[in-house]
């Protein structure tokens, strides 16, 4: 049965190093939940507070309503999967497999059947007999996925699982996962950097930044939504295009003012500049790469820096006012390095953020 997973005011220190800083979450049972972040955010630290391998040195961290804080790790309903598989050398891909069973105090007569079930869920059936010495990458790690949910984890964790391999390899393998986990309906935390794995994986995903939560939300939530600038700038690649602008009024209109252009902000985000006292003030606003359009007839103007073609879409980037701007464009741009070009940015996909505390004032 699935978990839900509840984490109070979670603290984990080293000397005077705070790793992670009142962590607050609620798992629901089933979720495939993604642990986001750059290195040294706190996402593996939690991780492994949530599997026992870890103190908590403050909060807690609860299996349903179960406080889990100083339960031995072997004690706690988890399948772990590690970033190096962890998987034994000398044993088969089945006896790998059967390991955990084994462990848990399966009747012996079962593990065959649950090892090749296992083994099948996983499309390795046929290398049962190997050893890992003998399988690539793709296959030690679903060897490591088999062995993970074979014993039917309350809570299924993965610390980035996927980082070892290669991008086509990681691409098949986030279908499988996603595959794994309707079939399964285990409760998963998933850490990652990556943030396509935590997009296309997670139902939610929290996105984390010197051990402290910036925000919580679904994947399309935060693309589209983000809560401050770090999470605006952390999701999407490329990044969000930050630029300052003055806000002010221009006769019924609220304008966001670029150097010598003045770009009219639309009417419920100009109320919300309105009236948080943001007229007459410089705030961030950020647009997203594909928000950026060329057009022979935009109203703003600069000079190709950088043409780059990726086979669908071309990446443009040019100066506005002194700071630098990704246009993600259609192919048949006719635009090239060194080019004059004409564009526009979409004003209903603006983005607005107070300089100082770098929270969102418009979504």
């Amino acid at each position: 049965m699935s978990h839900a997973v509840i984490i109070k005011k979670a603290v984990k220190k080293y000397g005077n190093f705070t790793a992670l800083n009142g962590v607050d979450l609620e798992i629901r049972p089933g979720e495939f939940f993604t642990l986001l972040g750059p290195s040294g955010c706190g996402k593996t630290t939690l991780l492994r507070m949530i599997a026992g391998f870890n103190s908590v040195d403050g909060g807690e961290i609860c299996f349903d309503d179960k406080v889990i804080n100083n339960l031995e790790a072997h004690k706690r309903d988890i399948g772990m999967v590690f970033q190096n598989y962890a998987i034994f050398p000398h044993l088969t891909v089945a006896e790998n497999v059967a390991y955990g069973l084994k462990a848990k105090k399966c009747p012996k007569d079962q593990i065959p059947g649950k090892v090749e079930e296992a083994l099948e869920l996983v499309q390795i059936g046929q290398l049962k007999d190997r050893k890992p010495n003998e399988l690539s990458g793709g296959q030690q790690q679903r060897v490591a996925l088999a062995r993970a949910f074979v014993i039917e984890p309350g809570v299924l964790l993965m610390d980035e699982p996927l980082s070892n391999l290669d991008a086509k390899l990681r691409a098949q393998m986030r279908v499988e996962l996603a595959k794994l986990h309707k079939e399964l309906k285990t409760t998963v935390i998933y850490v990652t950097h990556d943030q396509t794995e935590a997009m296309t994986l997670g139902t939610k995903i929290i996105v984390m930044k010197d051990g402290v939560v910036q925000q919580v939300d679904t994947p399309q939530n935060l693309y589209q939504k983000p809560g401050n600038l770090f999470v605006a700038g952390f999701m999407g690649s490329p990044q969000m295009n930050f630029l300052d602008v003055e806000i002010k009024e221009k006769g019924s209109d609220v304008v966001a003012v670029l150097g010598k252009d003045e770009l009219v902000i639309p009417a419920a985000k100009a109320k919300t500049l309105k009236d948080g006292g943001y007229v007459g003030k410089t705030v961030v606003m950020g647009i997203r790469p594909e928000d950026v359009a060329d057009t022979p007839n935009g109203s703003m103007s600069s000079t190709v820096k950088v043409y780059e073609l990726l086979g669908a879409e071309v990446f443009l980037y040019f100066d506005v006012n002194g700071t630098q701007i990704t246009a993600r464009v259609d192919p048949g741009t006719k635009a090239k390095t060194g080019d004059p070009v004409k564009f526009d940015f979409d004003m209903e996909k603006t983005h607005f953020f107070d300089k100082d505390s770098e929270l969102v004032i418009t979504n």
